[in-house]
C-alpha cells in the first residue's frame, strides 16, 4: 500500500491562548489524513457505512512530539498504511512544517491501529476486498 500526504494549516481554533497546536488536536490532524488517504482512492467513510456496513476504529495510538505548531503554519500530514491480519492496519505517520522551497521539519510522529468492523453489530471484519487487493498488488510488487 502505498503513501500518502495530506496538506494542511494551522487555526486558531487548533491551538491554546499562546498560538501553538494544543496536544489533542494533532490526533484532528492525522484522523483527517487517513481520512483523504481513503477519499482518494474513490471510498468515502459514509459511503462505507451505510452501503458497504464498514466502520473504521482506533485501536491503538502512540505518538511523540517533536517540536509544537503553531498558528498560521502550513502542515503536511503524511500516512502510510500497513496490513496488520485480516481486520486492521496500522498506520506509520508524521506531521511536518513545511518551510522554504521543499524543506520541511518533523513535527510529531504516529503511529495508529485501525480495527475494521460491521456498522451493525460492532464486531471486527475482514478489511474490505480493495484494501485486500492493493495488499496482494504490494507483496507481488515486492
Amino acid at each position: 500500500m502505498s503513501g500518502f500526504l495530506w496538506p494542511a494549516r494551522v487555526y486558531w481554533e487548533d491551538t491554546d491562548g499562546g498560538g501553538i497546536v494544543y496536544y489533542a488536536n494533532y490526533l484532528r490532524f492525522l484522523e483527517r489524513a487517513r481520512t483523504e488517504w481513503l477519499r482518494q482512492l474513490g471510498h468515502s467513510q459514509q459511503r462505507l457505512a451505510h452501503e458497504e456496513g464498514v466502520l473504521f476504529t482506533v485501536v491503538s495510538l502512540e505518538i511523540e512530539y517533536r517540536s509544537p505548531a503553531r498558528l498560521d503554519d502550513e502542515l503536511e500530514v503524511s500516512c502510510e498504511p500497513h496490513p496488520q491480519g485480516a481486520a486492521s492496519l496500522r498506520f506509520t505517520q508524521c506531521i511536518y512544517r513545511r518551510a522554504s522551497g521543499a524543506e520541511r521539519e518533523l513535527l510529531a510522529e504516529a503511529s495508529v491501529r485501525v480495527a475494521c468492523l460491521d456498522a451493525r453489530t460492532l464486531r471486527p471484519r475482514r478489511l474490505p476486498a480493495f484494501l485486500l487487493e492493493m495488499r496482494a498488488t504490494e507483496v507481488r510488487e515486492a
